[in-house]
């Protein structure tokens, strides 16, 4: 009988430097949710990858970041504890960026840790050569004895070979999930990061960081194979629910039209009715109106 292993994997890294979109490259499915702003992911999200080899259980960080506002420190303290009871750490370097104190903390960190930590410089269909030799030389004083490799995870370049070294440290053992499962979030979590990812992407400015998402109902109706969701975009101010909103309702159209497309994926035999709708601070201040002629016109 071969022998399988079995391993738990904490990405870590600074903000922005490709954890999330590694992690959905690695399990093929929206696992966790991109931007270009940074903190996009808020919560410890576990990803599953299981082939022939075995099974690597993936936790996405929050992004590194050295702050004292209590935002940021959660996001650090999350990071960092991750990292308490894995197999191995995958360290995601962005070599875009100059190393600066935030890198200096989380290789100072990783560098006392006695499981081990495989280095990928990432985004490399973007980094010149010298970027490249820059972050190498950088990470072989402040890390040295560690594996480097270099990938894109967005093109899917050199993911296998990360697979490769993670698979060589991971110890034998049973799978702890169906080999058919690709993450442990539920369904209500995964649906509200859906429409958080598409809210944060629709605004700019300051705004992504007041978005909260939650999904109130999530209802199948197995006579008619029919999912029905509500969800509310909970913002902090009277006047971010007017930008989230839009003219006329055009941006919260916008933004239910591309969720509604990828949560469809999640349902494909079943028809889907996404009612979404703006709030502040909790209470529904938004303009009915609006927002039941919207649910019309791009309901389903």
């Amino acid at each position: 009988m071969k022998t399988m292993k079995c391993a738990s994997i904490a990405i870590i890294g600074r903000p922005s430097s490709g954890k999330s979109t590694l992690l959905n490259t690695i399990c093929e499915s929206k696992v966790s949710i991109t931007s270009p702003t940074p903190h996009t992911t808020r919560n410890a999200i576990r990803g599953i990858y299981t082939d022939s080899r075995g099974q690597l259980i993936f936790t996405d960080t929050p992004g590194f970041h050295i702050s004292e506002k209590k935002f940021n420190k959660k996001m650090q303290d999350i990071a960092v504890s991750s990292l308490e009871e894995t197999d191995a750490v995958l360290y995601m370097v962005d070599a875009t960026r100059k190393p600066g104190s935030e890198e200096d903390a989380i290789t100072y960190m990783l560098s006392g840790l006695s499981v081990p930590v495989v280095c990928c410089i990432n985004k490399k269909d973007i980094l010149t050569e010298s970027q490249i030799k820059d972050a190498e030389s950088y990470l072989s004083k402040s890390m040295p004895g560690r594996t480097v490799l270099v990938a894109s995870a967005k093109e899917d370049d050199g993911v296998d070979e990360i697979l490769i070294e993670l698979f060589k440290h991971a110890p034998e053992g049973h799978l702890l999930y169906d080999e058919n499962t690709w993450t442990d979030q539920n369904l209500e979590f995964r649906v509200s990061e859906i429409i958080r990812e598409k809210a944060m992407n629709s605004v700019t400015q300051e705004i992504p960081y007041a978005i909260m998402v939650e999904v109130a109902d999530l209802e199948y109706n197995q006579e008619e194979n029919k999912v029905w969701v509500r969800a509310f975009i909970t913002v902090e101010r009277e006047s971010q629910k007017g930008i989230m909103v839009g003219k006329g309702g055009e941006n919260i159209k916008k933004i239910r039209v591309a969720a509604f497309k990828e949560i469809k994926r999640i349902f494909p035999e079943s028809k889907l009715e996404l009612d979404l709708r703006v709030r502040v601070n909790g209470k529904w201040k938004t303009n009915d109106m609006i927002l039941s002629k919207v649910f019309r016109e791009t309901r389903d």
